[in-house]
């Protein structure tokens, strides 16, 4: 009897244990790989991106370090990585970039660069402040994406999706204070929010990146972060 009795038990012990490891184990995420490939970044693109914080927000500032609030996704209107790291890559402005010229000689830039197969690059520190939206530098992070051919085709990949929701998640995790998620075509939308500096009324530009389709469904996976969309309207 004493021997029922210590099988049967034995059984118990073993199925409640069973039953406890299925419960509290979850599947392991990889970690987020990305790639460090900084842009130039030296004393002169310091000073000038000073200069256009004093100039378009109005704020004398010791350094660049921002508080990220804001994430923004962009395509590069180029299809090669490499053309498009060279664009971000210098300090100054290159000559061609005559609609924004006047605002500033700060070279345009971003935090990260996304290539078509999906390998995620750091371009240089995503709490210091890159020229990459109007109004919005001192509290966004930028994500470039390579492509959007003629800066009209939806043509960004799966796998830059997939990077840059993996990114999005990465990023909130690293700043809780990040709010909101936007794609550059909707930052003229953000001028309704505290988080808008620009002084100079003149000074935007139209944008269509990163395409309409790719923000839903980032959006979409993202779903459970609970970020903020801009206000409607413009």
């Amino acid at each position: 009897m004493m021997k029922t009795v210590w099988i049967a038990l034995a059984f118990l012990t073993l199925s409640v244990q069973a039953n406890a490891f299925k419960c509290t184990t979850k599947p392991i995420q990889p970690p987020l790989r990305i790639v460090n490939k900084p842009i130039d970044f030296g004393k002169a693109r310091v000073e000038m991106t000073k200069a256009y914080i004093r100039q378009h927000y109005g704020k004398n500032v010791k350094d660049i370090t921002i508080t990220p609030r804001i994430i923004v996704l962009h395509w590069t209107a180029e299809m090669s990585l490499k053309k498009s790291f060279n664009r971000l890559k210098p300090e100054k402005l290159l000559s061609d970039r005559k609609d924004i010229a006047k605002a500033s000689a700060l070279n345009v830039s971003a935090h990260y660069l996304v290539a078509r197969d999906g390998t995620i690059y750091r371009l240089m520190p995503d709490n210091w402040m890159a020229r990459h939206v109007i109004g919005l530098n001192y509290s966004a992070i930028g994500i470039e994406n390579v492509g959007g051919k003629g800066n009209k085709a939806e043509d960004l990949t799966p796998a830059q999706l997939r990077s840059n929701i993996a990114l999005v998640r990465y990023l909130k995790a690293k700043y809780p204070t990040i709010q909101y998620l936007i794609g550059h075509l909707e930052y003229r939308q953000m001028e309704r929010t505290p988080l808008w500096l620009e002084k100079d009324k003149g000074y935007r530009t139209v944008k269509n990146d990163p395409g309409r389709i790719f923000m839903k469904n980032v959006r979409k996976a993202v779903k459970d972060l609970h970020l903020k969309t801009p206000p409607r309207g413009r």
